[in-house]
């Protein structure tokens, strides 16, 4: 990569971990950065990976008071998030992409749906069932829930293995429906499951692609990355949940426009 190409990557990095830590559609910025600098698209695809790792970390790092007393809700859901990022990894190097993006805009139109109508939702939810939202860790009041839950964050997970674009804007849309919290609470925990499925995958590639995986890209996206995640978390955890809800949606309708028009 010549220095103005190099520079356009670092670039990005620094804006796909702002928004991840924000919302999440931050790979729309740079895969196709890397693949307007000439790097392949499943190579562009396991470097995007890899390099976004240390912004899901510092991101995750600046929500960690919203992350207290979540503890038993993460143990419980971070094994379904490894799992289906090791599926959809295994996805993303046996199948074709065309027959995951297929699906990918009407994914997110379904989940930007659901994040608009979360609150009249989960207030007609809580009338039906006469019980409050959750004031230690969020954990669902039946069996039902729990696996609703379960099988949302292991669908996402797939998805993420396999695309990993807008994963976070799929996670606040369903779980919002399911998990009676805080927006920002909510956010924060988003980022720990998204964070896990680019970590697990990144690690298959790592062992199965090598070879495919391009090094200075990876290097750039990460110092991008873990500048964006810090700043994107001291941006995000100072959003009112309606600006918050208003910046997902907008992001939302971005991810599909760029889907759209590649």
């Amino acid at each position: 990569m010549s220095p103005i190409e190099m520079l356009l990557v670092l670039v990005a990095g620094v804006g796909a971990g702002t928004i991840n830590t924000v919302v999440g559609s931050g790979t729309l910025i740079t895969f196709p950065t890397l693949v307007a600098v000439g790097v392949p698209p499943v190579s562009a695809t396991m470097s995007n990976a890899l390099g976004l790792i240390p912004g899901g970390v510092s991101g995750s790092l600046g929500y960690r008071r919203e992350l207290v007393g979540q503890g038993r809700r993460l143990a419980r859901l971070v094994p379904m998030s490894m799992a289906g990022a090791l599926v959809g990894a295994f996805l993303l190097l046996h199948l074709p992409e065309e027959a995951f993006e297929a699906i990918v805009p009407t994914l997110i139109v379904v989940a930007l749906v659901l994040v608009l109508i979360q609150p009249l939702v989960q207030r007609s939810l809580r009338r039906r069932r006469g019980d409050a939202p959750p004031a230690d860790d969020g954990a669902a009041p039946g069996i039902g829930r729990r696996i609703a839950i379960s099988a949302v964050v292991f669908g996402c997970a797939v998805y993420g293995g396999y695309f990993a674009a807008a994963q976070g804007i799929l996670l606040m849309g369903l779980l919002g429906l399911l998990v009676s919290d805080p927006m920002q609470r909510l956010n924060g925990f988003k980022n720990v499951l998204v964070l896990t499925v680019n970590s697990v995958a990144a690690t298959t590639y790592l062992i199965v692609g090598w070879s495919s995986i391009h090094w200075d890209a990876v290097a750039l996206i990460a110092v991008g990355s873990m500048t964006g995640g810090y700043v994107g978390a001291r941006i995000g955890r100072r959003l009112h949940p309606v600006a918050l809800r208003a910046c997902i949606v907008a992001l939302g309708v971005i991810a599909i426009w760029r889907m759209a028009v590649t």
